[in-house]
């Protein structure tokens, strides 16, 4: 069984899933695609060779005939509303995250999907399948450090374009640890609050930078995240787990080791798309594969989606407030458990 897709947005990341699916991962096709943009659809097509067809838009995509499955990574905003559209059609969602840009949006992606009595969302949280981070994974359910008590953690780049804004460090940056940490120790998270420290010279003029997220679980772990987006030196990801008996760390990105000239040096990665490369290409090859096999998907769910966006829009809150923002959880639904 092929799985036929159907792929909606055409920019960068939209190109790179489109590359992997067609020319590494297996077991799939892309029949579909559609952008705002028309030409930048034609031209997806003619770089990749693809025998499939432009559709006006998202609708017209979900509804064709041929389409399994539809691949989300267009404009952050236009989410909700195309896997919406999914749902009510029976077709399976991957969809890059934001899964919604608001807390109520992804609510209403997760009744939707219960009231559809089956399993059809997959967020793209791609952390939950790097070898580090599953490594990390491992050792905390296997008790190797016993019960977390804190994490140090930090997301560094080297720098940003002139359209990123203060709120955005939450929504397209810290996003990727607050679902890969919760997954992480099992927590939910109860409340958060964010500092400030002294603003870098190298951010642009009303960029406030570095920030530094401070989130508490239910069982009351500690978490730090530092978020410096101007950091200049590289792209880095840290994450360190304090444990009662022990301490486990994500594992620096694995590059050569060079001693010349009286200096033990390694590179450092300055690209985000190089780190996680690799669970860029695992976490598609399961979706993939778990619709053939299970006929459903098996990774990030709408739930853990709708997580995200209530803990994005508190730490948000927590911006402007100064304070303690709450970080309020509907109750988990059996349908998730």
């Amino acid at each position: 069984m092929v799985l036929n897709i159907g792929v909606i947005g055409t920019g960068a990341i939209g190109r790179e899933h489109i590359g992997r699916l067609t020319n590494t991962l297996a077991g799939s096709k892309i029949v579909a695609v559609t952008d705002v943009n028309q030409e930048a659809a034609q031209d997806a097509i003619a770089t990749y060779q693809l025998d499939a067809v432009v559709y006006p838009d998202d609708i017209s995509l979900i509804a064709a005939d041929n389409v399994d499955a539809v691949v989300i990574t267009s404009w952050g905003p236009a989410h909700e509303g195309s896997v919406l559209a999914a749902i009510a059609a029976g077709k399976y969602v991957f969809c890059e995250k934001p899964l919604a840009t608001t807390a109520a949006g992804a609510r209403r992606i997760v009744d939707a999907e219960i009231a559809a009595g089956k399993k059809l969302v997959q967020v793209g949280f791609m952390r939950r399948y790097d070898e580090g981070y599953l490594g990390l994974k491992q050792a905390i359910d296997n008790n190797e450090i016993g019960a977390p008590l804190m994490l140090h953690c930090a997301h560094r780049n080297p720098t940003v374009d002139e359209r990123y804004s203060t709120d955005m460090a939450i929504s397209d940056t810290l996003i990727h640890e607050i679902d890969a940490l919760h997954w992480l120790i099992d927590d939910d998270y109860k409340s958060v609050r964010i500092a400030f420290p002294r603003n870098t010279k190298n951010a642009r003029e009303g960029l406030r930078d570095p920030q530094i997220a401070t989130l508490e679980t239910k069982n009351g772990v500690i978490i730090t995240v530092e978020i410096f987006v101007n950091c200049q030196y590289g792209y880095d990801i840290q994450c360190e787990v304090v444990g009662e008996e022990g301490i486990v760390k994500l594992p620096e990105f694995s590059n050569i080791v060079t001693r010349k000239s009286g200096k033990l040096s390694q590179e450092i990665l300055s690209d985000w798309k190089y780190r996680f490369t690799r669970a860029y290409d695992v976490e598609l090859q399961d979706f993939v594969d778990s619709i053939k096999t299970k006929g459903a998907p098996q990774g990030p769910t709408s739930w853990d989606g709708y997580i995200a966006a209530v803990t994005a829009d508190a730490c948000i809150a927590a911006q402007t407030s100064g304070a303690v923002e709450t970080i309020a959880l509907d109750e988990k639904p059996a349908f998730y458990n």
